[in-house]
């Protein structure tokens, strides 16, 4: 506590100090009544006390609860993934259905660089402008100029005609264009550009 020369300054700073360590309190509890979800995290992570064990309870009981004839042994049926063809063949059959055997042909040294060929249709095209630019030449303040968009800069490499262009002509910037793409980009009063 601070002690002041003037009574009342003492008096109030006192009510505060008592006033928080009260909302702690109160807090404190709420938490304990309700629940914290991270108390409840953390009380996972504890470990079982070792008092509260059901070995304690099985002292003085020879095989502590696992029989004497079967006996507890440390891997009976083998470790891990054993037994998946003989004594646990019922299992792997029941529940991992086609797990053993082999499926199709091999295909040495496969590349899948050749084939790699993500692709956006022209629908979608407009969607990779700020939508600021797209009303800018929309209102056809563009200046007679028509915006170029680059369809490899935004990760793709082929550009198919499903759907509609708005009618602003664009210039389009793509390694492949299909046939579909093409007519419908220059009907738009567009262009196709092909790039490296």
């Amino acid at each position: 506590f601070f002690f002041f020369n003037d009574t009342a300054t003492t008096e109030i700073y006192t009510e505060q100090i008592v006033g928080s360590v009260r909302c702690v309190q109160e807090t404190g509890y709420q938490r304990r009544v309700h629940g914290d979800h991270q108390n409840k995290s953390r009380k996972k992570l504890k470990k079982m006390t070792a008092r509260l064990r059901h070995t304690r309870k099985l002292r003085g009981h020879v095989s502590m609860g696992h029989g004497r004839v079967g006996k507890h042994r440390k891997h009976p049926s083998g470790r891990g993934n054993a037994g998946g063809l003989t004594h646990h063949r019922n299992l792997m059959d029941r529940f991992h259905p086609g797990y053993f055997g082999k499926v199709g042909m091999r295909h040495f040294h496969l590349a899948k660089n050749p084939h790699f060929c993500p692709s956006i249709n022209i629908d979608r095209v407009w969607s990779l402008v700020t939508e600021a630019t797209r009303k800018k030449y929309q209102e056809g303040k563009g200046e007679g100029k028509a915006p170029v968009i680059d369809v490899g800069k935004a990760g793709y490499f082929k550009v198919l005609g499903r759907g509609r262009l708005p009618a602003i002509p664009v210039v389009v910037k793509a390694r492949f264009f299909s046939k579909t793409a093409e007519r419908r980009i220059r009907a738009s009063g567009g262009a196709c550009v092909l790039s490296a």
